[in-house]
């Protein structure tokens, strides 16, 4: 079919589209288009990463690496999400990433592809909410001037999750509804913290202080190699905007709705993000003391605008974060339904059921397996970095994967109707080449010596990831089969290919 013929189509209806792919329509279709932008914007969540990940740049690269390292990470993220949203038009269903890659290079692709994205999606539910227990200890502990203890953390982590699954079970009406709240609250959020940091305060650093000062608390020589190390603040937050692709079979007009609602989400979130850094920046006090903090953001507020504002505003970034992880358990619970769906996944039987439009069996098994990832963190202290770990390493390459099978397979690849034309290649290229450069930067040493406190994670959790793909697809590779749909070319040359 050519370009134009697929365009003359384009009228068709969202069902017919999904059926033409290969699926009947079973979930509930009611997402409009700002609540799909909303989804990817909330787990994209400027106010959960950017505050969670500030320490971290504090120490690498500082202040120059963390404002420059946004605005330089946010345009390579604009092309991976621009060549993202052309494949997602394409294909708008629940499986996304590993549907993609399935149509395009056959099912060892998808295969490794779904596990890659299933690990990371997971293990963003895991790091979020782990993140917001850690928030909220923090609050208890300035309200009641107490020390909240790692069970404690845990068990508050745990509260969250119920929480989250108890939200989704509801449908995707009201997902679509809070995630449309969500955008209201992280704009305004960002508005009332940064203008409390510039009004209030009668000292802040100087512009030179913001934008040239560089850091370097990681123990290694190279000015450049720690300025590199730096760029994954950004690049950590910049995740999870494949859940608008993840949440097309319950959107109006997906073909459309899904990519630009990633799209608009990378974008929202490229310019609060920045204004957010810069106004946590400006109001640094004790550069020494702040770096040293368990929560550095929360030093800020505190120092800047004394404990009971800190406090008030601490209360905005926790319900931010609680937004967060409401939409990450969402774009989850729909990757488990879909590569269930397909038998892709142990009890895959159970896990594929949908009660009233919602994959409830899928909502529980997400949480409850984020949970296991956190656990042990009651006996180390290192267990949060390998959470992050599962997190980026998994969902980072998922995401180069359809992209570079859309520019190998480029004359089986059929348009949506929200498409880059000519450009298609050349901005897939450049999105595929920065995804490899990034993954390489996560595997690498972040702090020297190297100890087991400051390990990183991140090699050990792909290699885990993917160790664990293979397993089970020997095991159950006869039962994974994603459907044949209509507008299929033959695959079967690519079957006994090996990646």
């Amino acid at each position: 079919m050519s370009r134009h013929a697929y365009r003359r189509s384009s009228g068709r209806t969202d069902d017919l589209v999904l059926l033409e792919l290969g699926y009947e329509q079973q979930l509930a279709r009611r997402m409009t288009a700002f609540g799909n932008a909303g989804t990817s914007f909330t787990v994209i969540s400027i106010l959960s990463g950017c505050m969670t990940m500030y320490g971290f740049g504090l120490a690498t690269g500082g202040p120059a690496v963390m404002l420059w390292g946004w605005v330089a990470v946010g345009a390579m993220v604009l092309f991976i999400g621009a060549s993202l949203a052309e494949v997602t038009s394409a294909y708008p269903t629940s499986g996304a990433l590993y549907f993609m890659a399935h149509k395009l290079g056959g099912k060892k692709w998808g295969w490794y592809t779904g596990w890659l994205n299933l690990l990371g999606l997971v293990g963003a539910i895991a790091a979020v909410d782990c993140g917001c227990a850690q928030f909220v200890s923090a609050f208890v502990t300035m309200q009641f001037d107490t020390t909240v203890s790692a069970n404690s953390t845990f068990a508050i982590f745990l509260v969250i999750l119920l929480l989250h699954a108890v939200i989704n079970v509801q449908g995707v009406r009201l997902l679509s509804a809070l995630n449309v709240v969500s955008v209201w609250w992280h704009v305004a959020g960002v508005v009332v913290i940064v203008g409390a940091l510039l009004l209030i305060p009668s000292h802040h650093q100087s512009p030179a202080f913001v934008f040239t000062k560089f850091v370097n608390g990681t123990g290694f020589g190279s000015t450049w190699y720690v300025a590199l190390i730096g760029l994954l603040l950004a690049q950590y937050t910049f995740s999870g905007y494949d859940a608008s692709a993840h949440l097309s079979e319950e959107t109006a007009n997906a073909q459309v709705a899904a990519p630009r609602g990633m799209l608009r989400a990378i974008a929202w979130s490229w310019a609060a993000g920045f204004v957010l850094l810069a106004g946590l920046t400006f109001a640094i006090g004790d550069y020494a003391a702040t770096q040293a903090a368990d929560v550095p953001p929360v030093k800020i507020l505190h120092d800047a605008l004394g404990p009971e504002a800190a406090k008030a505003l601490l209360l905005v970034v926790i319900v931010a974060q609680l937004f967060c992880g409401t939409a990450g358990t969402a774009a989850a619970s729909r990757m488990v339904f879909a590569f269930s769906r397909d038998r892709a996944l142990p009890g895959w039987q159970l896990w594929q059921r949908v009660s009233d439009g919602t994959p409830k069996a899928a909502v529980w098994l997400s949480v409850g397996a984020a949970a296991v990832l956190v656990l042990p963190s009651l006996y180390s202290a290192t267990a949060y970095g390998a959470v992050t770990a599962v997190n980026v390493i998994g969902i980072t390459p998922a995401y180069a994967l359809p992209i570079f099978l859309r520019i190998r397979y480029r004359r089986r690849f059929i348009p949506g109707p929200w498409n880059l034309g000519s450009w298609g290649v050349p901005v897939g290229a450049v999105a595929v080449t920065w995804v490899m450069f990034v993954t390489v930067l996560f595997c690498l040493p972040q702090h020297n010596p190297v100890a087991l406190g400051t390990f990183n994670y991140a090699p050990v959790a792909l290699v885990m990831v993917l160790a664990l793909a293979t397993v089970w697809w020997w095991l159950a590779k006869r039962n994974y089969s994603a459907p044949a749909g209509s507008a299929d070319r033959d695959l079967v040359d690519l079957e006994s290919e090996v990646i």
